[in-house]
């Protein structure tokens, strides 16, 4: 019996732990912040002490806007302020921020050599009074203490929260792999050792305003489509920490609830663009740990056939390695989101839309053919 393969496929899974193996399972409060370092950011009034400025760039987003505004009405301690900035909306976005008692925005006719939503960041962090500037995308929501979680994990530098991603119907699955290699490729939950290249993400960032400037802000990242990335590059450029954590119960959202269409727009814009910005033994990792599932898709696949057909023996070994991915894509997808049970049991569905995804991506990426999102037009090819 040739081992090869088989230690090949396991050395291709344990990689793919290895990468999220700092991933909290919970709330921020249990990256060692204490109760009493959370408090002391805050005075007794339950008004955040920094003054937290909240700034939302929205397109078109009347639809998911009260669910983010109405968990920001509802925090202990509250923010300074709540910025909405409509990005040339054509729905009813501003009406909805102005009804939810959010100050809203109107965007300028967007420059040349700039991307909507870094444009949308610029423009509120410069109507922005508080010293500290929370973007959140208006897909999230937050937990009733989560400022006051964030701001004591975050004191200085960038804080970077990958929300907690909640999915409800089936074609939402289809999320599961690239969100988690996103998460892995990024290097930031690896033991060790830490990545050197930074990594972000972009649904929520805490920074202070001095330090936001000192980044060079959204100008700096005007015309990249993972700004999210970028400015992390930019805040260690400028000698500043660059912290990445999970959401778990205290920042969450749901992606892409408007469709199969706005999954794929949504995808395909960043996949290839994100791999390529982000740190290569993270990557090399994260490729792994998708082929190790696709051998033993494979195997089980065409093992499974030939034993229907009555040409094979009882496939006990690829059914036993078909469950160990599942056990462990079911671990992985909890420490990250919410998704279906029969995601994991049946992985070699969101796998396959995974790597059409990621082809779609890579073929628009180097060939810098445009997508298409919220009714804009995108290069999303990179030049690195």
């Amino acid at each position: 019996m040739n081992l090869l393969p088989v230690v090949w496929t396991a050395g291709g899974l344990v990689a793919g732990a290895w990468l999220l193996l700092r991933l909290p399972t919970s709330k921020l409060a249990r990256l060692g912040v204490h109760a009493t370092r959370q408090r002391a950011n805050f005075d007794r009034g339950g008004v955040v002490s920094v003054s937290v400025s909240v700034v939302i760039p929205a397109r078109d987003e009347a639809s998911t806007l009260p669910t983010l505004l109405g968990s920001l009405a509802a925090l202990d301690p509250r923010p300074h302020e709540v910025i909405v900035v409509d990005d040339h909306s054509s729905d009813g976005t501003a009406e909805v921020a102005a009804r939810y008692g959010a100050t809203v925005v109107a965007a300028p006719p967007l420059p040349d050599g700039w991307l909507g939503k870094s444009w949308a960041g610029h423009v509120g962090a410069g109507v922005a009074t508080g010293d500290h500037l929370l973007f959140l995308d208006a897909d999230t929501w937050l937990s009733a203490d989560a400022l006051d979680r964030l701001v004591a994990a975050g004191p200085d530098g960038l804080l970077s929260v990958q929300p907690h991603h909640l999915t409800e119907r089936a074609y939402e699955q289809a999320s599961a792999f690239p969100n988690l290699v996103s998460m892995m490729g990024s290097g930031a939950f690896v033991a060790w050792p830490p990545t050197r290249r930074p990594a972000a993400f972009g649904p929520c960032l805490l920074t202070s305003r001095t330090d936001y400037e000192r980044a060079g802000g959204h100008a700096a990242v005007r015309g990249e489509v993972v700004e999210d990335l970028h400015l992390a590059r930019r805040y260690r450029a400028a000698g500043l920490p660059v912290r990445c954590r999970a959401g778990g119960d205290t920042v969450r959202f749901r992606m892409y609830p408007g469709g199969v269409s706005q999954l794929v727009e949504g995808w395909t814009k960043n996949l290839a663009a994100g791999a390529a910005g982000a740190s290569p033994v993270a990557v090399a990792g994260a490729v792994w740990w998708v082929a190790a599932c696709c051998a033993v898709a494979a195997a089980g696949v065409a093992a499974g056939i030939e034993w229907i057909a009555g040409s094979g023996t009882a496939p006990l070994a690829p059914a036993l390695a078909w469950a160990v991915v599942a056990v462990q894509l079911h671990w992985l997808l909890s420490r990250i989101g919410r998704f279906r049970w029969w995601t994991s049991v049946v992985f070699v569905v969101p796998l396959l839309a995974f790597l059409a995804l990621f082809v779609v991506s890579l073929f628009r990426t180097v060939l810098h053919r445009p997508a298409t999102w919220r009714g804009r037009r995108i290069d999303v090819g990179v030049d690195q």
